[in-house]
């Protein structure tokens, strides 16, 4: 999440870096998440099971669920936003990173970091407008969501979707996903999605790789 009063200078800095110094690999096929705000009831299975299933020690978090609660009495509000790493189109952090440790993925669009180059300066922590470069103070370096890249090439979905109970998060074509063509539970009959919410870092800087079915006071086009 990003401050709406650093949005433009960010962007703007976002923007001149990439025309400068990257072209960005267009995937075969972009995957992507979606998670259902109304629905997730916030019980952090999907940051438990990504914890564990990178070894990752206490403060750095490849998935966070982040509660939102506003109103005031009787007319109150809760939802619950979860996000990661979006394996953007145009990923802010891989112009930025000197020894070239992060990549994309041609197959599938997944943003990854070659941890045996990684330096620990933590230029790409900062360009993210995202939060998802996590920097791991035992290992000296950054480390980010890579979808369970491993999982993925076995047929299987990232840990994050399989421990989610209420089948509120999973992964898909962003194409399909954005037209709703793709079949998921984390998408109702009558729900539709959208690329944004509120407080969220505007999608134009990197086209990141993720829609939500939004609450009704998370999203954009209200208030």
């Amino acid at each position: 999440m990003t401050d709406k009063a650093d949005q433009p200078t960010l962007k703007a800095a976002i923007l001149k870096k990439k025309r400068e110094t990257y072209t960005p690999v267009v995937p075969d096929m972009q995957l992507g998440f979606v998670h259902n705000n109304v629905d997730c009831i916030g019980c952090r299975a999907c940051e438990i099971a990504c914890k564990d299933k990178n070894g990752l020690p206490p403060g750095p978090r490849f998935r966070r669920v982040q509660y939102v609660e506003g109103g005031i009495y009787p007319e109150v509000f809760a939802f619950k936003i979860n996000m990661s790493c979006n394996h953007c189109a145009e990923p802010a952090c891989l112009p930025t990173c000197p020894t070239g440790a992060i990549f994309k993925r041609k197959d599938n669009g997944v943003v990854d970091i070659d941890s045996t180059l990684c330096i620990g300066c933590r230029k790409c922590e900062a360009a993210c407008p995202f939060g998802a470069p996590q920097f791991n103070v035992e290992l000296n370096i950054v480390q980010k969501c890579n979808m369970c890249i491993d999982e993925l090439e076995a047929g299987r979905k990232p840990y994050c979707v399989s421990a989610c109970m209420m089948r509120v998060l999973d992964i898909g074509p962003i194409n399909e996903l954005r037209d709703g063509t793709y079949e998921t539970k984390a998408v109702g009959p009558n729900d539709s999605v959208v690329r944004q919410v509120k407080s969220m870092a505007d999608p134009e800087l990197t086209d990141p790789s993720i829609v939500f079915v939004a609450h009704s006071k998370g999203r954009m086009d209200n208030g």
